[in-house]
């Protein structure tokens, strides 16, 4: 069987089998094998139906570049795009999303999942994640009854047991696909100071050495006085294995190391970028050429070398993108995001190391991080084979550790399911007292934690947060006799900071509030402060007024996220007098990217509470901040 001219594996075929008998289908296959195929599938054969389909993805620009394929494969009008702060042709056949997205429609029962066939969950081992899972967790549990699922991730482990609890909960046929062997295979090599490219098995050795004096050829050292291993000596020795994928843990570092390597000349300059770069950014404003990181890829991409993280411009991580996709370049220094489905293989992938800080600890990467950016090595049809190479300072060789990380992905896929303040108010709106207790022991945590008979035992976190949080939400006026109130109606539109929202645009405080607070109110919610930010100038008596009002309120006075109001002044009060973006981003060391991020947050949640609130005069105010924020971002669109 072949799909479109590409002779199909086995494990795609059965997968299409299965569709083709409406089933759901779990995919457990390595990075690279071809998953993504299965879901064109579904989409090419039912556009042709007039069937939607939902296409899910855990990070926007996963979404956006599905959204890209989508649209060249079948043109724009049929393909619609849902990421919060971008709505795009929302009644298309294709919707590409955020997983977030599609949870909060299904969740609402929204009228545009009636009619679709699938849901695709791409990288569906975001499950895992300790923040975000249970967004993945409630988008299963609460799709309709005809909807099926296609489930894609690189390896899980316990498939057989998360497709009995998706079976189970849903009332039909779940199959699992597996396929172990990589089409193009991995060998995993290891970078010491010494030894240069090596074996983890040699590595062992030398750290076994009982000495700490040992002989090099005729001079003595000290094992631990050794230097780390250099990202440039690695490439050296590797520079004819490209493209490569360089990862590092650190956006700064992306940067430093880029410019790092281009001193060293490995790599002939490209002209044909040069011209590339000069077409896509024809109409971009002036100054967009005169910040540090523009100059410093336009200086750097044509000699092959670039950099790519979240605190880019979207143009330019674009650029950067469409030049490694189309093999202009060599050497891509990147942050691991860059490994969350996005389909840019390479023939060598780098680690700088594999400790990282995952926002609370550093820690050693798990296998299933290892894997998802490992499996980036080794294009099909192009490679024989792929290589990864791990610089190993020798302070954190630790072989026991390292081996299982490198030898096989072996994390499971477990529950983190947590009842938000907005899941429980649409519980309550939705589903009576009897349908609530069912739903709240459908999670994948009752199923891992009672098995078959999951469904008719209590889950004692379940139903005790439920009633915590449902108390709570009584006390404070979202719950009257069982029913949601008016003050409860809106809440349930909102997605996140629910309790402070409600009770700044669901009270009488909202009245207190001009239009400029209410946009400084919204952007202390979303913002998030970081220990190294610095603002050159900042608005200050922009935020004493209103700081003044939030005292006077016992809940919001006590509240963090406004601890933060001068900072967020030196964003929002310049965004709000028409100032020029890049005005903005001078006045801060946050990365470009993140301060559009955190405009594009504020946008959603001012989209969110326009949508929710029934206030005429609240939502006119919004609209027109709204209004001065995207006029704000104009300059620095996708061109």
């Amino acid at each position: 069987m072949d799909f479109k001219g590409i002779p199909l594996d086995k494990f795609q075929e059965d997968a299409i089998a299965a569709i083709e008998s409406n089933k759901s289908v779990v995919v457990s296959a390595p990075t690279g094998s071809g998953k993504t195929l299965i879901a064109d599938y579904i989409i090419d054969r039912d556009i042709k139906k007039g069937v939607r389909v939902v296409y899910t993805a855990p990070i926007k620009a996963l979404s956006n570049q599905k959204y890209k394929d989508f649209c060249a494969a079948y043109g724009e009008d049929s393909v619609g795009l849902l990421t919060g702060d971008t709505v795009r042709n929302s009644g298309a056949k294709i919707l590409i999303m955020t997983t977030e997205i599609y949870r909060n429609m299904v969740l609402v029962d929204d009228p545009v999942i009636k009619d679709v066939s699938y849901v695709v969950f791409d990288e569906i081992h975001y499950i895992n994640d300790v923040e975000r899972g249970y967004v993945w967790e409630e988008s299963i549990i609460f799709s309709p009854p005809n909807v099926r699922v296609l489930c894609l991730s690189a390896t899980i482990p316990n498939a057989d047991e998360f497709a009995s609890w998706i079976q189970a909960i849903k009332g039909h046929e779940v199959v699992v696909v597996r396929h172990e062997v990589r089409p193009v295979p991995l060998h995993v090599n290891f970078f010491d100071t010494e030894l240069g490219v090596t074996t983890l098995k040699n590595l062992k050795e030398l750290a076994e050495i009982d000495d700490y004096h040992y002989v090099r050829g005729n001079r003595k050292r000290k094992r631990h006085s050794i230097d780390a291993p250099k990202h440039t000596d690695l490439m050296g020795e590797i520079k004819d294995l490209v493209p490569c994928l360089f990862f590092c843990f650190s956006r700064g570092g992306c940067e430093q190391r880029a410019e790092e390597l281009s001193r060293k000349k490995f790599f002939e300059v490209n002209n044909k970028v040069s011209e590339i770069i000069i077409e896509r950014l024809k109409e971009a404003p002036p100054e967009m050429n005169r910040l540090d990181s523009t100059r410093l890829l336009r200086q750097l991409l044509p000699q092959g070398i670039g950099f790519h993280h979240a605190g880019l411009l979207p143009i330019m991580k674009d650029i950067v993108e469409d030049l490694f996709g189309k093999g202009l370049l060599k050497v891509l220094y990147t942050t691991e995001t860059f490994a969350v489905g996005i389909n840019m293989p390479a023939k060598a992938v780098c680690f700088e190391s594999l400790r990282k800080f995952d926002g609370r600890e550093f820690r050693l990467v798990n296998s299933k991080e290892f894997f998802q950016i490992a499996g980036r090595a080794g294009r099909r049809g192009i490679d024989k084979e792929g290589f990864v190479f791990i610089m190993v300072a020798r302070r954190d060789f630790d072989y026991a550790k390292m081996s299982k990380i490198i030898e096989k992905d072996v994390l499971p896929i477990e529950s983190q399911f947590r009842l938000s303040v907005n899941t429980v108010l649409n519980l309550i709106k939705n589903h009576n007292e009897v349908e609530i207790e069912s739903i709240l022991c459908k999670s994948f945590h009752s199923f891992q934690e009672f098995g078959k008979d999951f469904a008719h035992r209590k889950n004692y976190r379940s139903h005790s947060a439920f009633e915590k949080c449902k108390k709570i939400l009584e006390k404070k006026g979202y719950l009257k006799d069982g029913k949601l109130t008016e003050k409860g109606e809106f809440t349930s539109k909102i997605y996140s900071d629910e309790l402070l929202i409600g009770e700044i645009f669901a009270t009488p405080f909202v009245e207190k509030l001009d239009e400029y607070q209410m946009f400084l109110t919204i952007a202390a919610i979303c913002y998030e402060p970081r220990e190294k930010t610095q603002f050159r100038k900042k608005y200050t008596h922009s935020a004493q007024d209103l700081r003044g009002l939030l005292r006077e309120d016992k809940f919001l006075g006590q509240d963090r996220h406004f601890e933060y109001l001068e900072d967020v002044s030196a964003l929002v009060y310049p965004c709000y007098q028409g100032t020029s973006i890049f005005e903005i981003f001078n006045n801060t060391n946050l990365l470009e990217g993140d301060v559009i991020r955190f405009f594009r947050q504020v946008i959603d949640r001012m989209g969110q509470i326009i949508n929710a609130t029934n206030n005429r005069l609240l939502q006119e105010k919004l609209i027109h901040v709204k209004g001065k924020i995207s006029t704000c971002l104009e300059q620095i669109e996708v061109l």
